[in-house]
């Protein structure tokens, strides 16, 4: 008996060891979380001009921490327990070493936001350990002062952890009343529906989320949901009040539908006597924010204003994603994005026409122009599978240019005048086919360095304070994201000495030149979900008849199908009876108005933002779309339905693409 008393005895001073050991360092543990969060709200603050105040972001962050605290502490809980069954010296160090890594883990985020303003999630997924490893170096994160701060980090925080277990000392009653209340609290926000607020401003809301959870979130949900996966589809009815009344033929291809698409160009033309040569420029990072007649934060492009004077500008054009890896699709084909963005399924691609196949069949030839490596994002692959005649990037370079300066030792490869320059020169001199010629921009991306630097920070200050005509203080808010302001500036110098270059060229007369940008960057605040995907877009060519400024809301996918149904039109082209494109046409109303519908694409992964007519979907909100983008919250169960069924069709059929690689019939399945 007196043997049984002592083994009972001993069971509240091994539990206490183990509830000692696992609130030791969770308190250690919430206490280092909390200043995190403040320390992380005081520097988004004090590095980022935002229109709305601390207070009230805090608390909202707060509520989403405590939600990660619960949520977290219970598993770990869970664990420790479990693990001290067997042994409470082995549990004790796991869970020191757990907290450590989450708590660095949570850093390395919380660094990520406050230079993106974006939370990283499932893109994180999406890229290959080269891409990654591209993208990190030019950021310049990676160096030895961050390595050993890092290090000095994980240091001290087992260092807090250990003493937390070994000083926070608390009643056994203490430890049961806090173990209470963290599976009390576990259970009540399980239970209780969290609804979601009706938030426009995504910088916001992305400030207020806890960047630890909403990654381990996004990993969960690609990790048990990220394969492809379809359902049975049906074709839903959403042409009736769009641009275009598309004629699906073939469930096997569910994209397919019959190519019956006006000419909406042609009454801006003088009559075309031959077919025209097309030039396309795309610009890295150029959102509507900063370009353009009536940017809200400013125009920055002041060539791009004056040209816009002499040619057809759409001011409510939007991207298909929200980064560079959708402007090929999207501008060129109006192709589904599959699982990571379409140009991730370069290993096999579906069989697809495009823009460039279909004028390529038509007696073009096309020339593709890049200034960083065409292998990123398989850019290369894809222009390839069209069979371009030339395709240069920064591997063919001429010797005499230099890449941009870094910081790092990384570049992501040339300025814009230089590959502006060096592209002009590898042009040929005379050719008997029309053409089409792409020029991609990459100098305004992070790391944001530009040549000749000191001549762009005095050229910024002189923008600022002469052209916007902004205060003191003003000039001071926008001097902290100088360095991306200058590289907007640098592209727009050359895209100017690019005209000024390409006028002096005889077939300047015979071209017609479309301007757009991939996307907006993040880095400085953006006013709304929709305004990553806002950009410029314009047609000018010397063939014009008259210029103008339109409202109606289009997007990269309205492109393709407008200029081939333009060039047919003017009998210079045979088109394929059947496409696949998801575009309407360029809407040249002047009254702001939608009549498209289409998915959008964050990042790779993220397909989360779906837009009809005049409503906007986004990660499960609805918004009403006003002219200049700007968006408000609707409270609306029969709206939200009707978008969300749409959006799920569209991702059947994506993913039913994906596994089956049917998207356009090859010409033997056709009978051609």
């Amino acid at each position: 008996m007196a043997q049984k008393a002592e083994i009972r005895s001993t069971i509240p001073s091994r539990l206490q060891l183990v509830l000692r050991n696992y609130w030791g360092m969770s308190l250690v543990f919430i206490g280092l979380m909390l200043l995190f969060r403040l320390a992380e709200i005081h520097l988004v603050f004090q590095n980022h001009v935002l229109d709305f105040p601390k207070k009230e972001v805090l608390f909202w962050g707060l509520m989403e921490d405590l939600e990660w605290f619960l949520y977290l502490l219970g598993l770990l809980f869970i664990v420790h327990l479990l693990i001290s069954l067997l042994s409470a010296k082995i549990a004790r160090i796991l869970l020191l070493l757990e907290f450590t890594l989450l708590m660095l883990i949570h850093l390395a985020l919380v660094f990520y936001f406050m230079k993106t303003l974006l939370p990283l999630g499932k893109d994180l997924f999406a890229y290959n350990a080269d891409d990654l490893l591209l993208t990190i170096s030019s950021s310049g994160q990676l160096n030895a002062l961050n390595l050993i701060l890092g290090i000095s980090f994980a240091a001290v925080a087992m260092v807090s952890f250990h003493f937390g277990a070994k000083k926070i000392n608390l009643s056994l009653t203490s430890y049961f009343i806090l173990t209470g209340i963290l599976f009390s609290g576990l259970l009540i926000v399980t239970l209780i529906e969290n609804e979601q607020t009706l938030e426009a401003n995504e910088t916001r809301r992305n400030i207020e989320l806890n960047k630890s959870r909403f990654l381990t979130e996004e990993a969960f949900d690609q990790v048990m949901y990220g394969g492809e996966f379809y359902f049975d589809f049906y074709l839903r009815g959403t042409n009736d009040d769009l641009m275009i009344t598309k004629e699906y033929t073939n469930d096997e291809y569910p994209f397919l539908h019959k190519n019956e698409y006006p000419d909406v160009l042609s009454p801006f033309f003088d009559s075309l006597t031959q077919a025209p040569d097309l030039v396309f420029i795309f610009v890295e990072s150029l959102g509507r924010a900063y370009s353009g007649k009536d940017a809200y934060l400013g125009s920055f492009t002041p060539f791009l204003d004056s040209l816009e004077q002499h040619s057809l500008v759409w001011t409510n054009a939007l991207s298909s994603t929200g980064r560079t890896f959708g402007l090929q699709p999207g501008v060129f084909g109006g192709l589904p994005f599959g699982e990571k963005g379409f140009l991730e399924l370069y290993k096999e691609y579906p069989y697809h026409q495009s823009l460039l196949s279909v004028l390529r069949d038509n007696g073009y030839e096309s020339r593709y122009f890049i200034g960083s490596d065409g292998n990123f994002d398989h850019v290369a692959d894809f222009i390839n599978y069209q069979k371009p005649v030339q395709f240069e990037d920064e591997k063919t370079f001429f010797p005499e240019y230099t890449k941009t300066p870094s910081t790092t030792g990384f570049s992501w490869g040339y300025p814009d005048k230089d590959l502006f320059l060096n592209g002009l020169r590898k042009l040929p001199e005379s050719t008997t086919k029309p053409q089409v010629r792409i020029f991609q921009t990459q100098t305004s991306h992070d790391p944001y360095i530009v040549p000749e630097k000191e001549y762009y920070q005095e050229k910024l200050r002189n923008h600022l304070s002469e052209k916007l005509n902004l205060s003191s203080a003003k000039i001071t808010e926008y001097l902290a994201y100088e360095s991306i302001y200058m590289t907007i500036l640098y592209a727009d110098d050359a895209i100017r000495l690019f005209f000024e270059e390409y006028k002096k060229r005889p077939e300047y007369a015979n071209t017609i030149f479309i301007i757009t940008g991939d996307h907006r960057l993040p880095e400085v605040p953006m006013a709304s979900r929709i305004d990553r995907f806002h950009v410029p877009l314009l047609v000018f060519s010397p063939l014009l008849e008259r210029r103008d400024y339109f409202k109606g809301i289009v997007s990269h996918y309205e492109i393709t199908p407008s200029i081939l149904a333009f060039l047919e039109n003017q009998g210079f082209l045979n088109l394929p009876e059947e496409v696949i494109w998801q575009g309407q046409v360029l809407d040249t109303a002047r009254t702001f108005q939608s009549f498209i519908a289409m998915p959008l694409m964050r990042n790779k992964n993220q397909l989360m933002d779906y837009i009809h007519g005049e409503f906007f979907l986004s990660d499960g909100q609805v918004f009403t779309i006003s002219d200049g983008l700007n968006i408000d919250p609707v409270d609306d169960n029969a709206l939200f339905n009707r978008l969300n069924g749409e959006f799920e069709e569209f991702k059947n059929k994506n993913s039913y693409m994906v596994q089956t690689r049917k998207l356009l019939p090859p010409p033997l399945v056709a009978g051609k």
